[in-house]
């Protein structure tokens, strides 16, 4: 453990050393910030408007609900863009530098490096996530929205990304290069958002299938405020899978060297 936690301290300072860590919350929340505040005018505009026409007697609209659930899904495509980003010298720079075989051969151990390293590109997620709730302070401040169906969806969010942290993990054991790895991981981050859309085409257990690999269709719920552990399962095993693959690939590199 104390191996994983001396990683981990690495790779923080090394995020917030290099100017990563500041594009990529930079980015973040300029665009967090930019959609939020979007999605709240366009709601408000359109409530205005409705009363305007029909009064009281209009229908009511749970305007945090759906600034929340409109945002979240665009956060997830925010963070398929930006997740390569933080993954993509975990391993890649190590390769590129010589280091990852004094890494491989030193007491620390492949698996102890790997959770070190994915534990502080988790971390940085949170701190994205955190650091976007702050964002959404208003809504508190001028209303009293339900915090739980706010807390699923950031709860989904995480899960996402946790998976997604993974799957970059693993491709930047396989290249030196890390605009090598950003593309692929973006790419096949990309493949697992899109496949649902070839479910339409589909019948029968082939479509049911086809969704269940859609990284995407997993997080619907949450970002409705509902909590299924059948989704939690998915990405804690998609995020398994991705950190099993890049422990192989390491235990490979060892055996080569």
């Amino acid at each position: 453990m104390h191996n994983i936690l001396a990683i981990w301290q690495r790779e923080m300072k090394s995020y917030f050393v290099s100017p990563i860590a500041y594009v990529v919350l930079t980015v973040f929340l300029f665009l967090f910030g930019l959609f939020f505040f979007g999605n709240l005018a366009e709601v408000v505009q359109y409530t205005t408007m409705m009363q305007a026409q029909f009064g009281q007697s209009g229908q009511p609209i749970d305007v945090p609900a759906y600034v929340i659930q409109q945002l979240m899904r665009t956060t997830s495509l925010i963070l398929l863009f930006l997740i390569p980003m933080l993954t993509m010298g975990l391993f890649s720079e190590e390769k590129k530098r010589g280091t990852i075989e004094l890494l491989l051969t030193t007491p620390v151990g492949n698996f102890q490096a790997l959770m070190g390293k994915y534990l502080a590109s988790l971390t940085f997620l949170v701190i994205l996530l955190a650091a976007g709730a702050v964002t959404l302070s208003p809504l508190f401040i001028y209303g009293q929205p339900d915090w739980k169906p706010m807390l699923a969806a950031f709860l989904g969010m995480l899960l996402y990304g946790a998976a997604l942290l993974a799957l970059g993990l693993f491709v930047s054991t396989l290249t030196e290069n890390q605009i090598v790895a950003v593309v692929i991981t973006f790419g096949l981050g990309l493949m697992l958002w899109l496949v649902s859309v070839f479910a339409s085409s589909a019948t029968g257990a082939t479509r049911d299938v086809i969704n269940y690999l859609s990284v995407i269709s997993h997080l619907d719920d949450f970002i409705k405020g509902v909590i299924d552990t059948s989704h939690i399962i998915y990405y804690l095993t998609f995020a398994f899978v991705g950190l099993f693959l890049a422990y192989r690939s390491l235990e490979s590199m060892r055996w080569k060297g």
